[in-house]
């Protein structure tokens, strides 16, 4: 076969992916082919009939990614590319719906062979789909894109997801930033603390990536503040701002986010909203952090909302801007971020490489001279090292040199934006496309790490392969925060569970999307156009793969149309499934708040997550089908129901399960049965903890357990345990850590024992400990000697 020839045959393989052809989940029927076999065919594709493993989107693509960063023929290449792959994809998810609207296949064999006018369509729609590709094919061998990569394709073996997904501990990420500046915390610290009756406003200014806002969080979370400020509150600004919105985050962080203050909310003018916000706030002690703004104004029109009750609140305000800074309050402080000495950026470098015993001497000069150049900007040095780390020997560090010093005189600094290009450049293709992804959030959002893997498993970012696509997307997002492209922004004991992207990084990712038409922008100032789907719309959109609604009562029938859908988040309350919910043979994700009857779920074989459901709906539940549920969380559960059926989950990983009211879980001995449970969490009162839990346990959080025997002996006998959370779970006045009790331990919170009085800790307990949480323990004498070094974890308890 040629070299065009071997080219479509790519794109057929990559098409026939989306047909859901995948070899690795028997549990699902393949879909139609005949359009594949149509396109192939006219593709000139001599193995049509064959079964090929899925290939990730665009493999083919290796030798053009490397040429477009110069060539700007290159780049329109692959935005045409980009352009075709996605119709086509859409014409193979149009005739899976058709097709799947008939009776039998038989009858779709059928209707193509009489033409009906809507395949006849399909049929017209592959013949301008086979011009276009003609007319690329050429415009390639013009361009001389010749290393054509088409069995490279394979998605990521389960040894490489382990890799990518290794145990990554984020809890001293942010200190890593304050290399040299621990100083200016406790300066800053002790100004936030003095006794100064009126409101003071702090103004944090510098350029960007110099760390203001990793600084404002460190005194955010310092555990000074926490004791002093039990009001406090965190908003970004950025800025395209919504005065409205601003105030609403307000209102939630500091009053909750029940139901009934949110409907209060959205039925306020501005005006109410400030008049509220005022009289929530002039009676408290507040800390509130007023992240990234970029006008006066902005300032100016939410300062009238942080009344001056004379009891010590302090307001801290981040900016680039040094007039904005200088303006923000007559008796405020004012501090200019500085950037790191030589000294600094080599001691912020080292602690973010990877892998500092593999740097040899000649490495090390390299790395200096590098580092140098950044003139002390974080930044710049933390995506340099998490480029660096990525990059093997004295060779290929010398070609990250080469590269950065091309255009730049001896005595000038690197431009930050070569640095944050050359790591994009570094990315592999199904990365990029994830880092680009980050550039459709509105400029300093918080992102739950769980919807934006979902969302790229949604897009086809991730690979199909003989490892779970949810796997292999927490491994792309670890790979993406250790390059320190993405901060960390949440966690959950070791996890990741909210992210973000400075705004440089944002910056490039629009940039970049834009040169390839990975996304365009709207900007309603300069476009009329509006978007309303009514309810019972929804059941036309069956491209869709991935749903989010709120504001709704019932989801309408004609959901059952969405064949491809993946993921379904609903914002509802007590609501009921669908009827033909059994139809969303693809659902991999329901996260939907249903108390009403269950109907069809066990046929969802697909299904990876199930968050909301309510346990009197569980009853008539035969879960032996759910052959892929790794995630349950259940609420609601009262004494008189049984959960013992949650053992036929034989894959199960993670466990939520919620009592209603707090009152006493039903047994829970089926637990003990779970052997490949990994995350449990329990909240609501258990008669005893004897023989509950499986060795393969890592993770255990309980709430509200009114347990009056001691919990460690058994707790501290379990062989992988690495985090425990005890909330308001213990009723007795003292815990023994005993002789080699908790072996794995590394993270353990105890909050709300108000009777616990004492704690012994023998010398051979908790040797791996390096984190621990210590909250409203009033009567604790005195935590273990061994413990006061330990690092302090702040309160979260966060279900993951």
């Amino acid at each position: 076969m040629n070299e065009q020839g071997k080219w479509w045959v790519q794109i057929a393989r990559n098409l026939n992916a989306h047909l859901g052809n995948d070899r690795a989940n028997q549990d699902h029927p393949p879909q139609p082919p005949l359009i594949a076999r149509n396109l192939n065919a006219h593709l000139g594709n001599d193995r049509a009939n064959q079964d090929h493993p899925p290939q990730p989107p665009l493999s083919f693509l290796k030798d053009a990614e490397q040429k477009q960063c110069g060539d700007l023929r290159v780049q329109q290449w692959v935005f045409e590319i980009n352009s075709i792959a996605n119709d086509a994809v859409a014409i193979l998810e149009t005739y899976s719906f058709e097709a799947g609207k008939r009776a039998s296949r038989l009858k779709a064999c059928a209707c193509i062979c009489r033409k009906e006018k809507k395949f006849y369509n399909v049929a017209e729609e592959i013949q301008s789909l086979k011009q276009r590709i003609m007319d690329i094919s050429r415009k390639r061998e013009t361009y001389g894109i010749t290393n054509i990569n088409y069995n490279s394709g394979e998605g990521p073996s389960n040894l490489q997801v382990t890799t990518l997904r290794r145990t990554t501990s984020y809890v001293d990420d942010q200190d890593n930033i304050f290399v040299g500046l621990q100083d200016v915390v406790e300066k800053l610290l002790a100004e936030l603390l003095k006794a100064e009756p009126r409101r003071r406003v702090l103004s944090l200014y510098g350029m960007g990536g110099l760390g203001k806002t990793s600084l404002a969080r460190k005194l955010y979370t310092s555990p000074d503040i926490l004791n002093r400020f039990h009001t406090r509150a965190w908003i970004c600004v950025s800025q395209e701002y919504n005065t409205m919105d601003l105030l609403r985050n307000i209102i939630k962080s500091v009053q909750g986010r029940t139901k009934e203050t949110l409907d209060l909310l959205e039925r306020m003018t501005e005006g109410d909203l400030e008049i509220y916000l005022r009289d929530l706030l002039k009676e408290r002690k507040y800390f509130v952090v007023v992240d990234d703004v970029w006008q006066r104004e902005a300032w100016e029109s939410l300062k009238r909302v942080f009344p001056d009750g004379k009891n010590g609140s302090r307001v801290i305000i981040t900016t680039r801007k040094e007039d904005v800074a200088e303006r923000a309050d007559d008796i405020g402080l004012v501090h200019k971020l500085r950037f790191l000495s030589q000294e600094e950026s080599w001691d912020l470098f080292r602690r973010k490489l990877l892998d500092v015993r593999s740097m040899v001497p000649e490495m090390e000069s390299l790395a200096k001279d590098m580092v140098e150049k950044c003139r002390g900007l974080p930044l710049a040095i933390v995506v340099l090292s998490g480029l660096l780390s990525h990059k093997k020997g004295l060779n290929e560090w010398q070609k990250v040199k080469d590269h950065l010093w091309k255009n730049i005189k001896e005595d000038k600094s690197i431009e930050i934006s070569n640095i944050l290009s050359l790591s994009y450049n570094d990315l592999s293709t199904a990365l990029k496309q994830c880092f680009l992804y980050f550039g459709i959030f509105p400029e300093d959002q918080v992102v739950k790490a769980d919807n934006i893997k979902w969302l790229w498993i949604a897009e086809g970012f991730i690979p199909r392969g003989e490892a779970r696509m949810e796997d292999v997307a927490e491994g792309f997002l670890n790979e993406l925060i250790r390059r320190s492209l993405v901060q960390v922004a949440n966690t959950f004991w070791e996890g990741v569970t909210e992210c973000r992207v400075h705004d440089l990084l944002r910056d490039l990712a629009i940039q970049k999307a834009l040169e390839v038409n990975f996304f365009d922008i709207y900007d309603p100032r300069s476009h009329s156009i509006s978007l309303f789907i009514v309810p019972d719309a929804i059941g036309s959109l069956y491209h869709l793969k991935f749903l989010s609604v709120r504001g709704l009562g019932d989801l309408p029938s004609s959901i059952g149309n969405l064949k491809n859908l993946q993921t379904l988040v609903f914002g509802g309350y007590n609501c009921q499934l669908p009827q033909n919910i059994a139809t969303l043979i693809n659902l991999r994700h329901l996260i939907y708040p249903y108390s009403k009857p269950l109907v069809g779920i066990c046929k969802l074989t697909s299904l990876q997550v199930v968050d909301g459901i309510y346990c009197d709906q569980w009853e008539d539940v035969d879960p032996v089908d759910l052959v892929n549920l790794r995630e349950l969380r259940m609420y609601s559960i009262k004494k008189s129901y049984s959960l013992n059926n949650i053992s036929n989950l034989k894959n199960l990983s993670t466990l939520t399960l919620c009592c209603e009211d707090y009152e006493s879980f039903p047994s829970l001995e089926f637990v003990n049965c779970c052997e490949k449970v990994h995350k449990l969490w329990l909240e609501g009162r258990i008669e005893k903890l004897l023989d509950l839990f499986p060795n393969s346990i890592t993770m255990i959080a309980l709430f509200y357990s009114g347990l009056t025997e001691d919990p460690m002996p058994i707790l501290g006998m379990l062989p992988n345990l690495r985090n425990l959370n005890l909330v308001n779970a213990y009723e007795g006045k003292e815990i023994l850590c005993s002789h080699n009790s908790f072996s794995q331990l590394q993270f353990l919170i105890l909050g709300d024992l108000e009777k616990l009085e004492t704690w012994h800790l023998d010398t051979s307990a908790m040797p791996l400990i390096k984190g621990l949480g210590i909250h409203d323990c009033p009567n604790l004498k005195e935590i273990p000697q061994r413990m006061k070094d330990v690092k302090l974890l702040k309160r979260n308890y966060k279900r993951w």
